[in-house]
């Protein structure tokens, strides 16, 4: 942990996953950091979608057997809330200055100065996606539907409305619908038989916990943001990019990844799936994950990586729920140099 200055405090409590939650104060107020595993392997920074935290967001992939043998054998997981989006958050102050983009990416910045951080991955998710591509100190970025142009005049004027939803009226049931939509797919969304998934009433519930002006805060930033389009040019690093075909932002995602080196950068599309591809269907990242991370030198635990007890690997090309080309595995994708690839993940519905 790096050394702790007057600007910098910390509140420690025990969580049910076993890591730290960490309040460091940074130039740009307080942000919450759950800190899990040993913080002498190397380091991999969360940042999740608007009016969501790394229990909403991220939870359905780290619960993955597989990806937990890949991502906590392998790292020290550093989950960054938005401001005031922690469990059990208060409302901030009016009297705080609302925060642009920018100012929640230098958030990112110190919290990494604090623990002695120099070079990280990131996974983000839509518009935590976006803040940490604004982030510099980056070896390789995992991106989850992720967002890079300006708003569109449609997003601007849609979000305008969730924001006076929020203001005035709080986290109600058309706004967590709105949300809902923005998060999963119709066909999760949906149900024959009328009763919701597990995946959607728990999302519920703690969307409820949300304080609603926090989340108004947040939105308001998303809603100014910059076009980078022309940073994406000179992105050096290693990327990642799952696309949800149901997501709202699929077409912004898959335009993302044509302005990326190509020698740098893969795009993986999982269908029938909304935004939220880490909870929605977090198996499907499963094998890219490997894939990717192998380039950087990182395997799974042997333990995990053995064939399961039917004889199938669940994150293999061949088990149920995913479809990977081979390409996947070519040299160029597992070294230096990943392949300007578009693989379409097939779920079983």
């Amino acid at each position: 942990m790096g050394e702790s200055s007057d600007s910098v405090s910390i509140d420690i409590d025990l969580i049910p996953l076993g890591g730290k939650e960490l309040t460091v104060k940074t130039s740009k107020g307080s942000v919450s950091v759950l800190v899990c595993g040993d913080q002498e392997k190397p380091a991999l920074i969360t940042y999740p979608d608007v009016a969501l935290n790394y229990v909403s967001c991220f939870q359905g992939l780290l619960f993955c057997p597989e990806a937990a043998s890949l991502l906590l054998h392998n790292f020290c997981i550093y989950h960054i809330d938005a401001p005031g989006h922690e469990l059990g958050a208060d409302v901030i102050s009016s009297d705080e200055p609302l925060l642009c983009v920018d100012d929640l990416a230098d958030q990112v910045a110190e919290v990494l100065d604090f623990f002695g951080l120099k070079e990280v991955l990131c996974l983000g998710v839509t518009a935590g996606a976006y803040i940490l591509t604004l982030f510099a100190r980056v070896l390789g970025l995992i991106l989850v539907t992720p967002i890079c142009r300006a708003p569109s005049w449609a997003e601007w004027l849609y979000n305008k409305v969730l924001m006076n939803l929020l203001y005035f009226y709080g986290m109600c049931s058309l706004l967590k619908e709105c949300l809902l939509q923005r998060y999963f797919s119709k066909e999760l969304r949906g149900s024959v038989q009328g009763a919701e998934s597990d995946i959607i009433l728990t999302c519920r519930r703690l969307l409820d916990e949300r304080q609603s002006l926090n989340v108004m805060r947040f939105l308001q930033a998303i809603n100014v943001r910059h076009d980078l389009t022309e940073g994406l040019k000179n992105l050096q690093c290693k990327t990642l990019i799952f696309a949800g075909e149901s997501s709202p932002f699929h077409a912004e995602s898959v335009y993302m990844s044509t302005k990326i080196d190509r020698k740098i950068c893969a795009l993986v599309e999982v269908q029938a799936c909304g935004s939220l591809v880490t909870e929605e269907h977090p198996n499907s990242m499963i094998f890219p994950l490997e894939c990717f991370l192998m380039g950087f030198g990182y395997q799974r635990q042997q333990y995990f990586a053995s064939s399961s007890s039917n004889g199938s690997n669940p994150a293999s090309p061949s088990g149920n729920h995913s479809c990977i080309a081979p390409e996947l595995l070519s040299p160029a994708s597992l070294g230096i140099k990943l392949k300007p690839i578009r693989t379409r993940i097939d779920v079983e519905i």
